[in-house]
């Protein structure tokens, strides 16, 4: 028999269907936007002159790398914002909400401390990086600094969520993990 926690095959699936909805997208993800909007234009220039005309762009490669780079960090930090980093919920199921808040203000703890650790270490990086990337003569360090900065952004984020788990029942954090109407 069905019990609360457990969800039918149909709402799995009403959950996986794309949706058109944007709601969630604020000014924070315009960088992301942006920058994944660069790496779509680097890579097909990069495409186009290396399949269609036989004469490939030298720089698109490196410039490619960096902003995948550079998505990578502050995607990372949207992600934060909006509670989408990775997470086993098979686990979550199994568990008491009160176990539940106590792994999820582990793992924000752990998030954050990853996220500052890592921006700290970038910012060391890009202060001793004084070469020009090889194909474009443009500073390193400034793929470095915006990785620190997305870090830093992260950790904040990662700050304000333990804040608002702490200020939340069990029960709370048990139904926005599980997507749980009724519990």
């Amino acid at each position: 028999m069905n019990t609360k926690k457990e969800k039918t095959i149909e709402e799995l699936e009403a959950e996986a269907e794309v949706s058109n909805d944007i709601s969630d997208v604020k000014w924070f993800d315009i960088p992301v936007l942006l920058i994944f909007f660069v790496l779509f234009v680097i890579v097909a220039l990069q495409f186009i002159t290396r399949y269609i005309l036989n004469d490939s762009l030298s720089w698109t490669e490196e410039i490619a790398r960096y902003t995948l780079i550079m998505l990578a960090f502050v995607g990372s930090a949207s992600n934060v914002r909006k509670h989408k980093h990775i997470f086993l919920e098979f686990f979550y199921r199994y568990l008491s909400a009160k176990a539940v808040k106590v792994i999820v203000l582990i793992v924000e703890v752990l998030v954050g401390s990853f996220f500052a650790y890592v921006g700290w270490l970038c910012l060391q990086l890009a202060n001793e990086t004084t070469q020009n990337m090889v194909s474009v003569n443009l500073p390193k360090n400034i793929v470095y600094y915006i990785v620190t900065i997305a870090c830093f952004i992260s950790f904040i984020f990662a700050v304000f969520n333990i804040v608002k788990y702490l200020k939340s029942s069990a029960e709370e954090i048990y139904t926005e993990k599980l997507n749980i109407k009724d519990h």
